[in-house]
């Protein structure tokens, strides 16, 4: 497009933008559309829309009545509809200006909620396949409309001419591409008709495919949306919407659950995945915009907690993209995703109260999603809270079994800490619940609002230290030469060391030592290191006793027993060490660069102990 002055010897003239058509269809291509195969989405969406169009204007005429048409046969690819048509003012206004739209002509502006399209470049997407696009149209507006012959070349340049009503007997309007040979791929029979199926398979149109072999026209969309459908009984639907579910989605659906959202004209129906999903990930969702296929990844559409489900829905409100490939973020799209919550909801509140066996198998798949749920959700935590299972000292159970032995529930912070402690507590006949997975903890405190006679608490060293029955005098005296070198060789740790006797008998040694005691006194530590400076003055601040970590030797085992009466220094010190550097694997906690030192170094000093021993 050359460069226009309006008064070329003024310096504040008013100048146009120069378009590069070719620089624009790169920026199409790269930055605003996934794929070129949305060429066949924009042509048939822009058919849907005439056709919409054409029915404003005859409103009486049957639904049926006017259709589309895809015809591909390697050479072309040309798509047909028996929409309202296009003027030569029209044609124009609308095909020879970027960034016009029909949808926005005022005289059919109040009608511009039944469209698909909101944006007026959709044609151009044709280049990304074709480098000539080739329009015959004739207005169903005005009696005896000439037919207007319009072609758009992808240097910018255009043409157009009016041909006699014989070119096109009937309004309407027909498409035709020339395909580049580089867009082979996109433009094949096969791949027409299948990109067709994909974006068209719920129109409320007629759709039909050619592929000039002869034969008659393909449907593309022959039966309604699934949900549309008039099944004989409840479970004749139930089983025809799963397997619909499983055609889209490729997995058997534990359940479908049907939603319907008037007010935005949103139907569809929810699967509920058969199978746990990895936690963080969330699944896309089909969205389909007045039948036409929108995105199969909208994530947007269900809140996060919501991953157990894929839907596929079709809606008449939402609003789409500029690129149409995912949804506008609005006040509308944020009520869908609320409302589409509460269905999810309130399914999960049917089969709590009508069917425990499809409860069982869902929570078993899916008790994390649902106690995300339960940690925000007052109600859901009510109903389902004895439902879910947890990983105690009892084993994997449910908090309503596990408190009916343990009015008092004790909860770890961390998984390591419940690694720590758990066997000994069982012995000890202490209720643990491991607190360390997502949400549990939070979930395990609020037990006492079901069953006000159970007490929860944290879990703390010393009571569990309390439940470890003590050793007889005379017993820590002769063992309190070792104790003193112990407490010596792992003062480097910050690790008392204390003697006890605890079953089972087989674990020697306890190692108690949770998370936040270990960085209270990182912090201690770096306060002592950092006397000065403004470090000082803040980590200072922080400095008060921190807690130490407690090595609990169990009398009860047998190595142990020979250890406490080790009369050698050094090998006292070096059994302690290993004794510790045991503990601490057992935990199952990280190992800090000095614990994994220590242990290698005891194993060493006691295998060459040994060797000079049998020497």
């Amino acid at each position: 497009m050359p460069l226009r002055r309006t008064a070329p010897d003024s310096p504040d003239a008013d100048r146009t933008f120069q378009v590069d058509l070719r620089g624009l269809v790169d920026l199409l291509s790269h930055h605003l559309y996934s794929s070129p195969r949305v060429y066949l989405r924009e042509l048939l969406q822009n058919a849907v829309d005439a056709l919409t169009a054409r029915h404003t204007l005859e409103p009486t005429a049957p639904a049926d009545a006017f259709g589309i048409r895809l015809y591909a046969d390697g050479a072309v690819v040309r798509v047909e509809d028996d929409g309202v048509g296009l003027t030569e003012a029209d044609v124009h206004t609308f095909l020879a200006t970027i960034g016009r739209s029909s949808k926005r002509a005022e005289r059919i502006a109040e009608q511009r909620g039944d469209f698909i399209g909101q944006f007026g470049i959709g044609l151009l997407s044709c280049f990304l396949v074709a480098d000539e696009i080739h329009v015959l149209s004739r207005s169903a507006r005005t009696p005896d409309a000439p037919v207007v012959e319009w072609r758009g070349r992808g240097d910018g340049s255009y043409t157009v001419r009016t041909l006699p009503s014989s070119a096109r007997p009937r309004p309407g309007t027909t498409v035709t591409l020339t395909p580049r040979a580089d867009a082979g791929g996109w433009t094949r029979p096969a791949q027409v008709h299948e990109l067709a199926r994909h974006f068209g398979s719920l129109l409320r149109h007629p759709v039909t495919f050619d592929d000039g072999t002869g034969g008659p026209g393909v449907p593309v969309n022959p039966e309604p949306a699934p949900w549309a459908q008039v099944h004989p009984t409840p479970g004749a639907r139930s089983r025809a919407l799963a397997a619909y579910g499983e055609e889209v989605f490729g997995f058997t659906p534990l359940d479908t659950i049907e939603l319907d959202l008037p007010a935005v004209g949103l139907k569809g129906i929810a699967c509920v995945l058969a199978e746990q999903v990895p936690t963080g990930r969330r699944t896309g969702h089909r969205v389909h915009i007045k039948g036409m296929l929108l995105s199969e990844q909208a994530e947007e559409i269900l809140p996060e907690w919501a991953f157990f489900v894929r839907c596929v829905v079709d809606a008449e409100s939402l609003r789409p993209t500029a690129s149409r490939e995912s949804l506008y973020e609005d006040d509308t799209l944020a009520a869908v995703r609320g409302a589409l919550a509460e269905r999810l909801r309130a399914w999960i509140a049917r089969i709590a109260a009508s069917d425990p066996d499809l409860l069982a198998r869902f929570l078993h798949a899916h008790h994390l999603a649902v106690k995300s749920l339960a940690v925000h959700d007052d109600e859901i935590l009510r109903m389902l809270l004895p439902w879910l299972p947890f990983e105690t000292t009892d084993g994997h159970t449910t908090l309503d079994e596990f408190a009916r032995t343990h009015p008092t529930v004790l909860v770890t912070s961390s998984v390591e800490e419940f690694r720590q402690v758990a066997a000994i507590a069982s012995a000890a006949g202490l209720g643990v619940v491991n607190g360390g997975y997502t949400y549990d903890r939070d979930l395990v405190h609020r037990l006492p609002e079901l069953r006000p006679e159970v007490t929860v608490a944290d879990l703390d060293p010393a009571t569990l230290t309390a439940h470890l029955d003590p050793v007889d005098r005379e017993t820590e005296l002769a063992a309190s030469p070792y104790l003193t070198l112990a407490r010596e060789a792992l003062a480097v740790f910050d690790c008392d060391v204390a003697l006890r006797t605890f079953h089972p008998a087989s674990a020697p040694a306890l190692l108690l030592d949770h998370r936040e005691a270990r960085h209270e006194r990182t912090r201690s530590r770096l306060a002592r290191e950092q006397q000065g400076g403004v470090w000082g003055d803040i980590l200072g601040a922080l400095r008060h006793e921190a807690p130490r970590a407690q090595l609990i030797l169990n009398q009860l085992n047998p190595l142990v027993r020979t250890a406490v009466a080790i009369d050698e220094p050094e090998l006292a010190r070096t059994s302690a060490e290993a004794l510790y550097g045991q503990a601490a694997m057992l935990s199952r906690r990280p190992l800090r660069p000095a614990e994994s030192s220590l242990i290698n170094r005891s194993f060493l000093d006691l295998l060459a102990h040994a060797l000079r021993k049998d020497s």
